[in-house]
């Protein structure tokens, strides 16, 4: 009996130790679109490298899920989203600090797929069987891409042909069109130059669809968190912007 008691004690005085501990790391909960997955990764390595030592813990996907999921209460503390649509859904449901919201990089949308030197224009898009773009009910880069097919008149006929691939985020477009599953993909020029097989068919016109910005604020949450304030002054910083620069972003 006297055995199990001191190995309770042991274990209680260990969890303990663990909880007090000054080198316990604090958590930041970021929520980031899967078009910055390679930026972001590379920009929390470098957080943790100058010496602080909360754990980012990021969640990649599509803004419009993860919008929905942090309006529901999912843990977040950063927001950054690929477009202002849900940034302002989030600012609308009281779920970000207003005040630190901010534009953070810029975008442009491309069209790639395997070497066809056919494919030059929106207008040849429609020769093609199958063109993958992410959904644009909850995809930017699918929103963009819908709204440019549809200024350039050919976004009914593909539909009707039932020649468009819904994919749940940009980078699955990309892969789509990288493993020759579809014969083209609409998607950001920072994911395109991740392709292995596709190369950039042409550039979709800027007249065609809204310019493709990445506002990003502190949640409600986060602006209470010192370790979330100072990531989000870490990625908006002068250093950061040039590992964005690096992946193909743009400041304006």
């Amino acid at each position: 009996m006297k055995r199990i008691t001191a190995v309770i004690t042991l274990l209680v005085f260990s969890l303990l130790l663990v909880v007090s501990s000054p080198q316990a790391a604090e958590v930041i909960m970021l929520s980031g679109p899967a078009s910055m997955t390679d930026a972001l990764k590379e920009l929390i390595a470098q957080f943790g490298a100058s010496g602080n030592h909360a754990q980012v813990l990021p969640n990649f996907g599509s803004s419009g899920a993860m919008a929905k999921q942090i309006n529901e209460r999912a843990p977040a503390d950063v927001f950054i989203s690929a477009n202002q649509k849900w940034m302002t859904f989030l600012r609308d449901e009281k779920r970000i600090d207003s005040t630190t919201e901010k534009n953070l990089a810029c975008n442009t949308l491309v069209f790639v797929g395997t070497t066809n030197p056919a494919v030059t224009s929106m207008a040849d898009v429609v020769k093609l069987k199958q063109i993958a773009i992410g959904s644009p009910t909850s995809v930017p880069a699918g929103e963009y891409a819908a709204q440019a097919m549809k200024k350039a008149g050919i976004y009914k006929k593909l539909e009707e042909g039932k020649q468009l691939i819904m994919a749940k985020d940009v980078r699955q477009a990309l892969t789509y069109a990288d493993r020759g599953e579809t014969a083209g993909a609409f998607v950001y020029r920072t994911d395109a130059l991740l392709a292995t097989q596709a190369v950039i068919l042409f550039e979709v016109p800027q007249e065609l669809y809204d310019r493709v910005t990445y506002p990003v604020a502190l949640t409600v949450d986060g602006a209470k968190k010192p370790e979330a304030k100072a990531f989000y002054a870490f990625i908006t910083g002068p250093e950061a912007m040039k590992v964005f620069i690096k992946y193909g972003f743009s400041a304006e």
